[in-house]
Protein backbone atom coordinates (compact mmCIF):
# COMPACT_ATOMS: atom_id res chain seq x y z
CA UNK A 1 0.00 0.00 0.00
CA UNK A 2 2.88 2.27 0.84
CA UNK A 3 3.99 1.95 -2.94
CA UNK A 4 1.06 2.74 -4.25
CA UNK A 5 0.74 5.93 -2.15
CA UNK A 6 4.10 6.20 -3.49
CA UNK A 7 2.81 6.55 -7.43
CA UNK A 8 0.27 9.06 -6.50
CA UNK A 9 0.43 12.54 -8.64
CA UNK A 10 -1.28 15.26 -8.01
CA UNK A 11 -2.53 17.49 -10.83
CA UNK A 12 -3.86 21.02 -10.68
CA UNK A 13 -7.76 20.89 -11.79
CA UNK A 14 -8.16 24.78 -13.53
CA UNK A 15 -11.41 24.67 -15.73
CA UNK A 16 -11.66 28.21 -16.37
CA UNK A 17 -8.53 28.47 -17.52
CA UNK A 18 -8.87 25.55 -19.95
CA UNK A 19 -12.40 27.41 -21.10
CA UNK A 20 -10.77 30.47 -21.69
CA UNK A 21 -7.60 28.86 -23.73
CA UNK A 22 -10.48 27.53 -25.58
CA UNK A 23 -12.35 31.08 -26.22
CA UNK A 24 -9.38 32.57 -27.32
CA UNK A 25 -8.77 29.92 -29.51
CA UNK A 26 -11.93 29.98 -31.39
CA UNK A 27 -11.76 33.59 -31.66
CA UNK A 28 -8.19 33.47 -32.71
CA UNK A 29 -9.18 30.80 -35.32
CA UNK A 30 -12.68 32.91 -36.33
CA UNK A 31 -10.29 35.78 -36.91
CA UNK A 32 -7.95 34.23 -39.13
CA UNK A 33 -10.33 32.88 -41.41
CA UNK A 34 -12.52 36.08 -41.43
CA UNK A 35 -8.98 37.63 -42.48
CA UNK A 36 -8.28 34.84 -44.90
CA UNK A 37 -11.79 35.73 -46.75
CA UNK A 38 -11.65 39.36 -46.69
CA UNK A 39 -7.86 39.01 -48.16
CA UNK A 40 -9.33 36.52 -51.17
CA UNK A 41 -12.71 39.30 -51.59
CA UNK A 42 -9.73 42.12 -51.41
CA UNK A 43 -7.28 40.22 -54.13
CA UNK A 44 -10.64 39.69 -56.12
CA UNK A 45 -11.13 43.26 -56.43
CA UNK A 46 -13.99 43.51 -53.72
CA UNK A 47 -14.26 46.22 -51.65
CA UNK A 48 -16.25 46.36 -48.48
CA UNK A 49 -15.98 50.32 -48.22
CA UNK A 50 -16.86 50.46 -52.26
CA UNK A 51 -20.04 48.29 -51.28
CA UNK A 52 -21.49 50.48 -48.99
CA UNK A 53 -20.74 53.61 -51.17
CA UNK A 54 -22.25 51.92 -53.61
CA UNK A 55 -25.46 50.67 -51.26
CA UNK A 56 -25.77 54.50 -50.35
CA UNK A 57 -25.69 56.05 -53.54
CA UNK A 58 -28.87 53.59 -54.83
CA UNK A 59 -30.67 54.42 -51.89
CA UNK A 60 -30.16 58.31 -52.61
CA UNK A 61 -31.17 57.39 -56.35
CA UNK A 62 -33.91 55.64 -55.12
CA UNK A 63 -35.37 58.24 -53.01
CA UNK A 64 -34.61 61.08 -56.12
CA UNK A 65 -37.02 58.55 -58.45
CA UNK A 66 -39.53 58.60 -55.66
CA UNK A 67 -39.80 62.23 -55.05
CA UNK A 68 -39.72 62.81 -59.00
CA UNK A 69 -42.51 60.16 -59.75
CA UNK A 70 -44.10 62.29 -56.56
CA UNK A 71 -44.20 65.12 -58.08
CA UNK A 72 -45.07 63.87 -61.87
CA UNK A 73 -48.25 62.42 -60.32
CA UNK A 74 -49.56 65.51 -58.48
CA UNK A 75 -48.45 67.08 -61.99
CA UNK A 76 -51.07 64.50 -64.06
CA UNK A 77 -53.22 64.69 -61.24
CA UNK A 78 -53.59 68.55 -61.71
CA UNK A 79 -53.65 68.40 -65.21
CA UNK A 80 -56.31 65.70 -65.39
CA UNK A 81 -58.13 68.12 -63.31
CA UNK A 82 -57.92 70.93 -65.25
CA UNK A 83 -58.77 69.28 -68.52
CA UNK A 84 -62.08 68.23 -66.80
CA UNK A 85 -62.19 71.36 -65.81
CA UNK A 86 -62.10 72.83 -69.31
CA UNK A 87 -64.00 70.20 -71.05
CA UNK A 88 -66.98 71.06 -69.05
CA UNK A 89 -66.59 74.38 -69.67
CA UNK A 90 -66.15 73.75 -73.46
CA UNK A 91 -69.53 71.94 -72.87
CA UNK A 92 -71.66 74.99 -70.89
CA UNK A 93 -69.94 77.18 -73.53
CA UNK A 94 -71.13 75.16 -76.71
CA UNK A 95 -74.73 74.97 -74.66
CA UNK A 96 -74.98 78.44 -73.76
CA UNK A 97 -74.15 79.17 -77.77
CA UNK A 98 -76.65 76.96 -78.98
CA UNK A 99 -79.17 78.63 -76.93
CA UNK A 100 -78.52 81.95 -78.35
CA UNK A 101 -78.17 80.83 -82.06
CA UNK A 102 -81.99 79.26 -81.55
CA UNK A 103 -82.58 82.37 -79.92
CA UNK A 104 -80.99 84.56 -82.60
CA UNK A 105 -83.40 82.29 -85.23
CA UNK A 106 -86.42 82.66 -83.48
CA UNK A 107 -85.83 86.49 -83.37
CA UNK A 108 -84.80 86.71 -87.09
CA UNK A 109 -87.95 84.34 -87.39
CA UNK A 110 -89.88 87.46 -85.57
CA UNK A 111 -88.44 90.40 -87.41
CA UNK A 112 -89.24 88.82 -90.92
CA UNK A 113 -92.58 87.81 -89.80
CA UNK A 114 -93.29 91.65 -88.39
CA UNK A 115 -91.31 92.93 -91.19
CA UNK A 116 -93.70 91.46 -94.00
CA UNK A 117 -96.59 92.79 -91.96
CA UNK A 118 -95.17 96.35 -92.50
CA UNK A 119 -94.50 96.81 -95.75
CA UNK A 120 -96.93 98.86 -97.24
CA UNK A 121 -94.24 100.75 -100.26
CA UNK A 122 -93.66 97.88 -101.89
CA UNK A 123 -95.74 96.64 -105.23
CA UNK A 124 -95.72 92.78 -104.50
CA UNK A 125 -97.54 91.95 -101.21
CA UNK A 126 -95.95 88.85 -101.35
CA UNK A 127 -93.21 87.35 -99.45
CA UNK A 128 -91.29 84.04 -97.99
CA UNK A 129 -91.63 83.21 -94.89
CA UNK A 130 -89.49 80.43 -93.04
CA UNK A 131 -86.65 79.05 -95.58
CA UNK A 132 -85.84 75.57 -94.57
CA UNK A 133 -83.08 73.54 -96.34
CA UNK A 134 -83.58 69.85 -95.97
CA UNK A 135 -80.76 66.79 -97.14
CA UNK A 136 -82.27 64.36 -98.70
CA UNK A 137 -80.15 61.34 -98.99
CA UNK A 138 -77.12 61.46 -101.05
CA UNK A 139 -74.48 64.48 -101.32
CA UNK A 140 -75.94 67.40 -103.16
CA UNK A 141 -79.66 66.68 -102.83
CA UNK A 142 -81.68 68.93 -101.17
CA UNK A 143 -85.23 69.73 -100.09
CA UNK A 144 -86.42 73.60 -99.87
CA UNK A 145 -89.25 73.68 -97.70
CA UNK A 146 -90.50 77.65 -97.40
CA UNK A 147 -94.01 78.92 -97.20
CA UNK A 148 -94.83 82.66 -99.47
CA UNK A 149 -97.58 84.30 -97.43
CA UNK A 150 -99.38 87.97 -98.38
CA UNK A 151 -98.15 90.92 -96.74
CA UNK A 152 -100.50 93.46 -94.91
CA UNK A 153 -104.50 92.15 -95.04
CA UNK A 154 -105.56 89.60 -97.08
CA UNK A 155 -108.43 90.62 -98.99
CA UNK A 156 -108.18 88.95 -102.24
CA UNK A 157 -105.81 86.01 -103.85
CA UNK A 158 -102.30 86.83 -105.08
CA UNK A 159 -101.03 85.23 -108.12
CA UNK A 160 -97.44 84.89 -109.62
CA UNK A 161 -94.27 83.11 -109.75
CA UNK A 162 -90.82 83.20 -107.55
CA UNK A 163 -87.34 82.40 -109.24
CA UNK A 164 -84.91 80.43 -107.02
CA UNK A 165 -81.36 81.54 -107.41
CA UNK A 166 -78.44 79.48 -105.38
CA UNK A 167 -74.97 81.48 -104.88
CA UNK A 168 -72.10 80.36 -104.03
CA UNK A 169 -68.67 78.34 -105.35
CA UNK A 170 -67.37 76.10 -107.65
CA UNK A 171 -63.74 75.96 -107.99
CA UNK A 172 -63.10 78.58 -105.73
CA UNK A 173 -64.84 80.99 -107.94
CA UNK A 174 -68.24 82.36 -107.70
CA UNK A 175 -71.21 81.24 -109.57
CA UNK A 176 -75.11 81.97 -109.33
CA UNK A 177 -77.18 78.79 -110.44
CA UNK A 178 -81.13 79.51 -111.45
CA UNK A 179 -83.85 77.15 -110.24
CA UNK A 180 -83.81 75.43 -113.97
CA UNK A 181 -80.06 74.35 -113.47
CA UNK A 182 -80.78 72.63 -110.29
CA UNK A 183 -84.69 71.42 -110.40
CA UNK A 184 -84.55 67.52 -111.54
CA UNK A 185 -88.05 68.62 -113.60
CA UNK A 186 -85.66 71.92 -114.92
CA UNK A 187 -89.08 74.78 -113.75
CA UNK A 188 -87.51 77.86 -115.05
CA UNK A 189 -90.08 78.72 -111.52
CA UNK A 190 -92.43 78.14 -109.22
CA UNK A 191 -95.90 79.92 -109.53
CA UNK A 192 -98.30 80.74 -106.85
CA UNK A 193 -101.95 81.19 -106.34
CA UNK A 194 -103.37 81.91 -102.63
CA UNK A 195 -105.08 84.29 -100.52
CA UNK A 196 -103.36 83.62 -97.06
CA UNK A 197 -100.16 81.09 -97.81
CA UNK A 198 -98.89 78.81 -100.01
CA UNK A 199 -96.34 76.08 -98.68
CA UNK A 200 -93.48 74.89 -101.09
CA UNK A 201 -91.66 71.55 -100.35
CA UNK A 202 -88.91 71.47 -103.71
CA UNK A 203 -86.35 68.79 -104.12
CA UNK A 204 -83.06 70.43 -105.87
CA UNK A 205 -79.32 68.78 -106.88
CA UNK A 206 -76.38 70.87 -107.11
CA UNK A 207 -73.56 69.86 -109.30
CA UNK A 208 -70.52 68.14 -107.81
CA UNK A 209 -68.06 70.82 -106.27
CA UNK A 210 -70.77 73.29 -105.60
CA UNK A 211 -70.58 74.98 -102.76
CA UNK A 212 -73.79 76.83 -101.96
CA UNK A 213 -73.91 80.26 -99.65
CA UNK A 214 -77.08 81.55 -99.72
CA UNK A 215 -80.68 80.89 -101.48
CA UNK A 216 -82.59 84.04 -103.61
CA UNK A 217 -85.99 83.90 -103.85
CA UNK A 218 -87.26 86.64 -106.56
CA UNK A 219 -91.29 86.97 -106.18
CA UNK A 220 -93.18 88.37 -109.58
CA UNK A 221 -96.46 89.78 -109.54
CA UNK A 222 -98.99 87.58 -112.06
CA UNK A 223 -100.20 92.02 -112.20
CA UNK A 224 -96.91 93.24 -113.23
CA UNK A 225 -93.66 91.53 -114.48
CA UNK A 226 -91.79 94.21 -114.34
CA UNK A 227 -91.07 94.72 -110.47
CA UNK A 228 -90.54 92.06 -107.87
CA UNK A 229 -89.68 91.54 -104.34
CA UNK A 230 -85.95 89.96 -103.57
CA UNK A 231 -85.31 87.99 -100.53
CA UNK A 232 -82.01 86.09 -100.02
CA UNK A 233 -81.41 83.42 -97.42
CA UNK A 234 -77.95 82.19 -95.98
CA UNK A 235 -77.28 78.77 -96.78
CA UNK A 236 -77.91 76.22 -93.67
CA UNK A 237 -78.67 72.64 -94.31
CA UNK A 238 -80.45 72.26 -90.77
CA UNK A 239 -82.97 74.09 -88.96
CA UNK A 240 -84.10 77.73 -90.12
CA UNK A 241 -82.49 79.94 -92.37
CA UNK A 242 -81.49 83.44 -91.62
CA UNK A 243 -82.25 86.15 -94.07
CA UNK A 244 -79.62 88.33 -95.03
CA UNK A 245 -81.62 90.78 -97.78
CA UNK A 246 -85.14 92.01 -98.92
CA UNK A 247 -85.19 94.42 -101.95
CA UNK A 248 -88.82 95.12 -102.94
CA UNK A 249 -90.21 97.07 -105.99
CA UNK A 250 -86.66 96.06 -108.37
CA UNK A 251 -87.86 97.59 -111.80
CA UNK A 252 -86.54 96.77 -115.07
CA UNK A 253 -86.20 92.89 -114.93
CA UNK A 254 -88.67 90.76 -117.66
CA UNK A 255 -89.72 87.31 -116.99
CA UNK A 256 -86.73 86.01 -119.43
CA UNK A 257 -83.67 87.64 -116.63
CA UNK A 258 -84.70 86.88 -112.69
CA UNK A 259 -82.93 83.29 -113.33
CA UNK A 260 -79.59 84.71 -112.36
CA UNK A 261 -77.98 88.14 -110.41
Amino acid sequence: MAESFGKLVVRPHAPRRLAALWTVGLLLAATILYTAFELGRYDAGFRVVDSVRGALSASRRIRTLESQNEDQRRKLEAAETARRVDREGYAQVERSLGDMQSQIARLNQDLSFYRGLVQPESLIHVKVQQMQIVPDGPPGQYHLKFVLMQTGKPDKDVVGNAAVTLDGLLGGKPLSLNYAQVSPNHRVSLAYSFKYFQEYNEPIELPAGFEPTRVGVEIHSGRDANHSFRQAFVWKAQGMSVETEANGDIPGKGEADVQTE
